[in-house]
């Protein structure tokens, strides 16, 4: 089924959904753990899961493994990220065969990130450009078949983020503008950057509407799991964050747990003020970890978390106890 529907289903019913997004694991190991966490996640209800594709490709096979074993074992709704680094129209037409032979009919078609010790993203020769390119060749090769997500940046891709505001201004407008196009050639729903302002992202949906653009649109939330991988990857990405979040992480950033916990309370913040202000549903950045995510969901009560059975040895030798007194 196509994601896309489920979502404006759910939006129709007043029901605020959710979805988890996984990486694949560097070791064998890590592939193993990954699946009894996963289904312990779908368990609560997720309207799909995603898992994304390597930078460069490199991790093309064990992406489309996992997003089958997802989709077949683990019974979600499957959507396989794929991009355009380092793949030739012919590679891309193997994965689509793939997928269609594993179920998976929902695709999240992207430029991709340089491949590694790469600094600037090119196009291998005869392969794609850009993103919008791949949902054309999507749409001109399977009709129908694949439902279509692409992604969405609040803040602009970090490739048009500049410091100039009247420059950065036209780049903001120029990144709608092709967002737009990759609708209207087959993209059926946005799924967004990471960010860390609500109103940045309020914003660029309504900025979005304005022009048209009227398909379901995700907040990509990221929980802050340890200090050192948050400021990596708003580095990378260009993220702003607000002073008052780095000001309460500085005097905690060695202290692991309570990053953490902060992490799961400005995220529960964050989604309700999403919530509030009529944002439809949610979809998380797992980074493979379930208890941030599940802690935000159960934060917002939109899951119940069930407490662990409660040891009944207690119990027991307090009956024990009765009936000695009644000998």
């Amino acid at each position: 089924m196509k994601i896309s529907e489920k979502l404006e289903e759910c939006t129709k019913n007043g029901q605020v959904y959710f979805s988890f997004e996984y990486f694949p694991p560097k070791t064998e190991e890590g592939v193993n753990n990954l699946f009894p966490r996963m289904k312990k996640m779908v368990s609560y209800g997720p309207q799909f899961c995603d898992i994304t594709w390597g930078a460069g490709g490199s991790t093309a096979d064990l992406t489309q493994d996992i997003a089958t074993r997802m989709q077949k074992e683990i019974g979600v709704e499957t959507m396989m990220h794929l991009t355009c680094t380092n793949m030739m129209p012919e590679k891309v037409t193997v994965a689509l065969e793939k997928c269609k032979e594993a179920g998976i009919d929902n695709i999240l078609a992207l430029r991709g990130d340089p491949p590694k010790g790469q600094e600037k993203w090119e196009a291998v020769e005869g392969g794609f450009e850009c993103a919008l390119d791949l949902v054309k060749f999507i749409r001109e090769k399977h009709g129908d078949f694949f439902g279509i997500g692409v992604a969405g940046y609040p803040e602009a891709h970090p490739d048009a983020i500049c410091d100039d505001p009247e420059q950065f201004a036209k780049n903001y407008q120029g990144e709608l503008e092709y967002l737009k196009k990759k609708i209207d050639a087959g993209g059926q729903m946005i799924i967004t950057q990471l960010f860390y302002d609500c109103g940045t992202f309020l914003k660029f949906v309504k900025d979005c509407r304005n022009i048209g653009i009227n398909c379901p649109i995700l907040p990509g939330i990221m929980p802050i799991q340890s200090y050192g991988g948050f400021m990596r990857m708003t580095g990378f990405c260009k993220t702003k964050v607000p002073q008052e979040i780095l000001n309460t992480l500085e005097p905690i950033k060695d202290n692991p747990e309570a990053v953490k916990k902060y992490g799961i309370h400005l995220a529960t913040q964050m989604c309700k003020t999403l919530i509030e202000a009529g944002t439809p549903g949610l979809h998380m950045y797992s980074l493979n970890q379930d208890k941030a995510v599940l802690g935000i969901l159960g934060g917002l009560g939109l899951i119940s978390i069930e407490e662990p059975a409660k040891n009944p040895t207690p119990a027991i030798e307090e009956k024990k106890e009765e009936e000695k007194a009644k000998a």
